[in-house]
């Protein structure tokens, strides 16, 4: 009836420009355009600038700026808080298109200024000197989709003193407010609160502001407020640990060389709240960020080792970066974590022992062994919320892994603000709703009532302001919440596991993988950034094999290229970013990813040649070592350049046995056998000598559209497709009946969301398949093997694909080049396979996972996509389970 909220929501907004006193006005900037937008750059040194005044626009798509100017502080402010208010312009929404800036004050870098934190306080002795003032500005860019300028306005640089009285009176009355508005209307703490409130309130003489009536009455409805909340006993017996954080993506809707420099705000945003916030804990995990400042801005990684050796920094999160859990090998995922806890030892001497991946999607079923082989006893994400159809049981509990081994799990549960999304968030922020939310939104109550908030501006935001600060002080004194107070994670989850040992509540297990149900485009975007990610982790797995052979034989360790692959693999496990891999970044990382993978190579191929020379002793031309990196036994072809002694002949092993081998132009094809496991055979050419011949006719027979080898008929219709491969050894089609295999099928892949990231369920309703088959033709046939070569069209697309069978293996490979230009559509290939299973096997990282054939559950189709780690055994993929989709 009487708009008592309204009335008081417009009279707090009302009160926060009163905060700032006795303004002084920085009218003008001198202005120079940075050309360059190098890394951790300094101060110019040029005299040649330009100028730009409050009011005046800057423009641009991912340029740099220089802003200067000197200011005089009064010295009557002395003893007061001094703070710099600046607003150099957003273009639109979000964190991503906004203005960023490092200020440099008196030539040092000082703080962070962006959208989320335009305060700047100034030391307490800054009264009565000259401030220098340098802003570094970031236009930014447009945050994903087409590339366009930003527009920024210079809007605000001023500078006043801040009357605390004022600032208290407004975060105050700003918390209880919004507290009474998500409190039960029935609560009696909300009818008390908002009474209190109102009476304060009107003690403001609004009569004539600025006045000292005003700021007397200001300082009467402060007391009033303070007095009597003090009377309101607080008693709640759930508290709500609050841990500082900026998530920071590595790469994203940014380039690498950004994530450095926002690095570098954040952080030293970090370092000015804790001058003026005791009580202020801060997480930042990723040591790969701490990398980048420590070569960077060492004056800042300085500060930091400060911080952390206080206990008020808290360096953990254990991997390098938060890489994606379901693309990268299992190899992949123990140096993500041996690489990262390594660096927060020898930098920090902190031994992190939980895992914090909130952003990351989905969590392959290996990672429990793989976190407690590491010494990692906890897991924490968020990103599991996310989820599309299910809403996972528990948000406390054990997660059992693929060999038994168990770490605790414990999910976040912050609402996001937008109360249309049932996702949490890891970016919180401080308010009454978010306190109470995660509380209400915690599934087991029963066995624990402290929950752990992460809070601060992500996603490159720039992480904590002094705002939730301030409100983070107010809510843990205000009845009807849940108590509010800081920590630590690492502490959290300590007490977290002893409550859990103590507990006589059942603690739930959860025995399978986290898939997450939402992001499944993630698995093909970007194509060759997966393939090169797995290229080099086979090619440095190969290398450090060569090197350790190479040290054995040689008794020496000096020369085995530490240093060089050390740089290598840090390249492969930044790559392996949540972002990057999944192919969800804007195009410009890409550009950078591939000049890495390049990088990346290059060490390895020239530690690769190094290495090779101390272990291949001079031999004859007819004289070929092979070896075999693979744990386990193989028989493989080789190829090897066809020379003067070695034109006509034959080929034999170590024990004298002669090889299967065919001459293809300029190449020897040679099956070597039975090469050991980790070791090397050697193999010779012997000229002149004549061998056992076999006559190609014997082995396979080549028609217009089928085929017969050792073990299989094949035969494929006019579109390419095959109709039927017939097992001779089963004494059986392969097939299922009337259905053909290799059938190239495109999907309209339009997502509701995210184009890159998704693939929604609905896409299997629109199906076409590629029949233009433009060639059919014998590639090669030899004693050895046979490669039947396809080529179709499909609109402006083409495709092209060499079928190869073999005489001494049961494998049929399908080696297919795609040339893709068309938008929206989603390629697959289908083989529908005679075989009846409500399980497929998939391999994954150091073992394999059932999932389900069938959409019995919500939990079944919601994996209608899923992803497997190929795992081969003498160069043949294990056949478990072979299921239809």
């Amino acid at each position: 009836m009487f708009l008592t909220e309204e009335k008081l929501e417009a009279r707090i907004h009302e009160l926060s420009e009163h905060r700032y006193r006795e303004a002084i006005l920085i009218p003008k900037f001198r202005f120079l355009a940075d050309e360059k937008g190098e890394v951790g750059a300094r101060l110019p040194e040029t005299k040649e600038w330009g100028e730009i005044t409050v009011g005046d626009y800057w423009r641009g798509r991912d340029v740099y700026a220089w802003l200067q100017a000197d200011i005089d502080i009064p010295k009557q402010w002395m003893g007061k808080e001094i703070v710099g208010l600046f607003d150099f312009g957003k273009t639109g929404g979000g964190n991503n298109s906004g203005f960023e800036s490092l200020l440099y004050l008196n030539g040092v870098p000082y703080q962070g200024v962006d959208s989320n934190h335009m305060e700047v306080f100034f030391p307490k002795d800054a009264a009565g000197s000259k401030l220098s003032l340098t802003f570094r500005l970031w236009s930014g860019l447009e945050g994903g989709g087409i590339p366009r300028s930003q527009e920024h306005k210079i809007k605000r640089a001023e500078v006043a003193w801040l009357d605390e009285v004022i600032d208290d009176l407004f975060f105050t009355g700003k918390a209880i407010l919004q507290t009474v508005k998500i409190l039960d209307r029935h609560s009696p703490e909300r009818q008390l609160l908002l009474s209190l409130l109102d009476r304060a309130f009107r003690q403001i003489d609004w009569s004539k502001p600025k006045s000292d009536s005003f700021y007397h009455s200001v300082a009467i409805a402060l007391q009033i407020l303070k007095d009597e909340l003090k009377k309101m006993e607080k008693k709640h017996p759930v508290t709500v640990r609050c841990v500082g954080h900026t998530h920071i993506d590595v790469a994203w809707l940014w380039r690498l060389k950004h994530t450095r420099e926002k690095a570098a705000r954040s952080f030293s945003t970090v370092l000015r709240l804790m001058e003026k916030y005791p009580e202020y804990i801060f997480l930042q995990s990723q040591p790969q960020l701490y990398e980048y400042i420590k070569s960077d801005y060492p004056e800042i990684f300085e500060q930091i080792r400060k911080r952390v050796a206080e206990g008020r920094w808290e360096a953990g999160g254990a991997m390098w970066l938060e890489a994606d859990c379901n693309i990268p090998s299992g190899e992949s995922l123990v140096r993500q974590l041996l690489t990262g806890t390594r660096f927060l030892r020898k930098e920090f001497g902190v031994d992190c022992k939980y895992l914090w991946l909130p952003d990351v999607f989905g969590y392959n079923w290996a990672l429990p062994q793989i976190l407690k082989k590491s010494g990692i006893h906890t897991f924490m994400t968020t990103k599991i919320s996310w989820n599309q159809y299910n809403r996972m049981p528990h948000d406390t509990f054990w997660w059992r892994g693929i060999d038994g081994s168990e770490v605790l799990t414990h999910f976040i549960t912050t609402p996001e603000p937008n109360k249309d999304w049932w996702f949490y968030t890891y970016n919180g922020v401080i308010t009454p709703e978010t306190v109470q939310g995660i509380w209400n939104s915690y599934r087991d109550k029963a066995i624990n009532q402290e929950l752990l908030l992460s809070y601060g501006y992500g996603d490159g935001g720039g992480g904590v302001n002094r705002e939730m600060l301030e409100m983070r002080r107010r809510l843990n004194d205000i009845p009807g919440l849940p108590n509010v107070e800081t920590g630590r994670a690492d502490e959290f989850f300590e007490r977290l596991h002893k409550k859990i040992k103590e507990t006589d509540q059942y603690v739930h297990v959860w025995d399978g993988e986290l898939y997450l149900e939402y992001h499944r485009g993630t698995y093909t975007s970007q194509a060759y950034n997966k393939r090169m990610n797995r290229k080099m982790e086979l090619l440095y797995r190969e290398t450090e094999w060569m090197g350790i052979v190479s040290t054995m034989l040689n008794a020496d360790w000096s020369h085995y290229p530490f240093e060089q692959l050390n740089e290598g693999w840090k390249i492969i496990l930044r790559n392996q970013f949540h972002d990057i891999i999944p192919g969800s970044s804007i195009r410009e990382v890409y550009e950078d990813s591939k000049e890495e993978y390049e990088t990346a190579e290059k060490y390895a191929l020239s530690a690769w040649e190094n290495l090779s020379k101390s272990i291949i002793i001079q031999q004859e031309e007819s004289t070929v070592t092979v070896f075999n990196s693979s744990p386990w036994v193989r028989t493989d072809f080789i190829r090897v350049p066809v020379t003067a002694e070695t034109k006509k002949g034959i080929w034999k092993d170590g024990s004298g046995k002669e090889l299967k081998a065919e001459r293809v132009g300029d190449h020897w094809v040679v099956l070597v056998e039975d090469v050991p496991s980790l070791g090397f055979s050697t193999i010779r050419f012997y000229g002149e000598e004549s061998g056992n011949t076999l006559a190609q006719t014997d082995l396979f027979h080549i028609g217009s559209s089928e085929m017969t080898s050792p073990h299989y008929k094949i035969k494929w219709n006019d579109k390419g497709q095959i109709t039927s491969i017939y097992d001779f050894e089963a004494k059986r089609e392969v097939l299922d009946d009337g259905k053909c295999g290799n059938v190239l099928q495109v999907f309209e892949d339009k997502p509701l969301r995210f184009d890159a990231w998704d693939i929604d369920i609905f896409y299997q309703e629109k199906k076409r398949e590629v029949e233009d088959l433009r060639r059919v033709s014998v590639k090669e046939i030899t004693p050895l093997y046979a490669i039947v070569h396809f080529e179709w069209g499909y609109m402006d697309s083409s495709i092209k694909q060499d079928m190869i069978v073999y005489a001494h293996s049961r494998r049929i490979d399908f080696k297919t080049e795609v040339d893709w230009k068309e938008q929206n559509q989603l390629l697959k290939v289908a083989f529908p396979v005679k075989i009846r299973s409500t399980l497929a096997t998939y391999d994954i990282q150091f073992g394999n996972v059932k999932r389900p054939t069938h959409w019995n559950t919500s939990w079944d189709y919601a994996k209608f996509e899923t992803v497997v780690v190929l795992c081969q055994e003498n160069g043949h993929v294990k056949q478990r389970e072979i299921a239809e989709f």
